[in-house]
């Protein structure tokens, strides 16, 4: 039968609210658990003391037992003396089992409180010991093989991440089966979408964008702090972005901006450098660029050029003064917009006119490009 009085009598808080108005309640619970805990304390060093002495008693006993039977085994003269010490010392013995069983049954008496009344059954921990991928083991040939094939897999999802707003719908996002995403590959997709969004001027974009993007980087920075998967991150660093301090948050917004100028920046520079390299692919044989050459012609020689009427062309160069001529010409041949007849030896390469002899000086010219 099980007995339940032990039940009876129980604290289970130091706090429970039980007092009187007049009472000051927070003096009366400091003073109820200060008597409980030294309740506790005496007891324990009770238990102790008993345990010391029964260890104590338990040494000398079989001390005396063994000289007994020394004794007896020689006939000695002190066989009675020592039997009499055995007596004494077992008598002890008793004494110390007795007061051991009354601070244990006074123990069984002592009401249950919080630190007593349950203890764990078992407790287990497990270690993720999961291996990470080591980056820095990688060559750039295999890291950049690695960023296409993710790029390829995950494109989609990594636009749809781009496209939130919410710290809140990112986390959902991402512990919905899409814990892949917390990556460099993301990170670095993301920037170059950045990149794209702001040359072809879609600047509002670019900053939404660009807010996923650095919370991306402030995840896996997290991560290589703690030394653990970016995966096992989401969670704890959504959350913990919500309710950081101002401090931290002004880290965050002053680190986005910043992201957001070098973007701008950098999208000004590429295209500068697309709009150089087509005007250096645009140069003819002499150095030249064909759209200046041709904006600085006559209108009459525009006019030839836009209709590719080389009869037309042939005559508006005889209007004009000859060094004139030879002058745009020389321009047109060292822009591409003229290409002299190469193979024609009575033919200058230089202006498309014909080598000067004793007789007679003609102009030739084969096509207009």
């Amino acid at each position: 039968m099980v007995d339940y009085r032990k039940w009876d009598h129980i604290e289970v808080s130091d706090d429970e609210d039980d007092t009187h108005p007049n009472i000051d309640t927070p003096s009366l619970f400091k003073w109820r658990h200060e008597a409980r805990v030294q309740r506790e304390e005496d007891m324990q060093k009770k238990t102790d003391a008993v345990a010391a002495e029964k260890k104590k008693v338990e040494a000398k006993l079989k001390e005396v037992k063994e000289k007994v039977k020394k004794e007896e085994e020689s006939g000695g003269d002190n066989l009675k003396e020592l039997k009499k010490s055995l007596n004494e010392v077992e008598k002890a013995a008793t004494d110390v089992e007795k007061k051991r069983r009354e601070v244990e049954m006074e123990k069984k008496k002592a009401p249950q409180n919080v630190d007593t009344l349950s203890r764990d059954g078992f407790s287990k921990t497990i270690v993720n010991t999961t291996v990470k991928p080591k980056e820095e083991d990688m060559t750039e040939e295999e890291r950049e093989k690695k960023m296409k094939q993710f790029v390829k897999d995950n494109q989609k999802l990594i636009k749809e991440y781009g496209m939130i707003k919410k710290f809140d719908d990112s986390k959902k996002f991402m512990m919905d089966g899409k814990t892949h995403l917390a990556s460099e590959e993301t990170a670095n997709y993301l920037v170059i979408w950045c990149l794209d969004l702001e040359m072809e001027d879609k600047h509002e974009l670019m900053c939404h964008v660009a807010h996923q993007c650095i919370c991306m980087q402030y995840l896996l920075e997290l991560a290589k702090q703690l030394d653990c998967d970016p995966r096992a991150c989401i969670s704890s660093f959504f959350t913990k972005i919500q309710v950081a301090d101002e401090e931290y948050k002004a880290a965050f917004y002053s680190e986005l901006d910043a992201f957001k100028q070098r973007i701008v920046k950098r999208a000004k520079e590429k295209i500068e450098e697309a709009i150089e390299e087509e005007r250096l692919e645009r140069l003819g044989p002499g150095g030249l660029d064909p759209a200046d050459v041709f904006e600085s012609l006559p209108d009459s020689m525009k006019k030839c050029f836009e209709s590719q009427d080389i009869g037309l062309l042939q005559q508006v160069i005889k209007e004009l003064p000859e060094e004139e001529a030879r002058l745009h010409m020389k321009r047109c041949v060292d822009s591409g917009l003229w290409c002299p007849a190469k193979d024609d030896p009575a033919t200058s390469t230089e202006d498309g006119f014909a080598k000067k002899d004793d007789e007679e000086e003609e102009e030739i010219y084969q096509e207009v490009k």
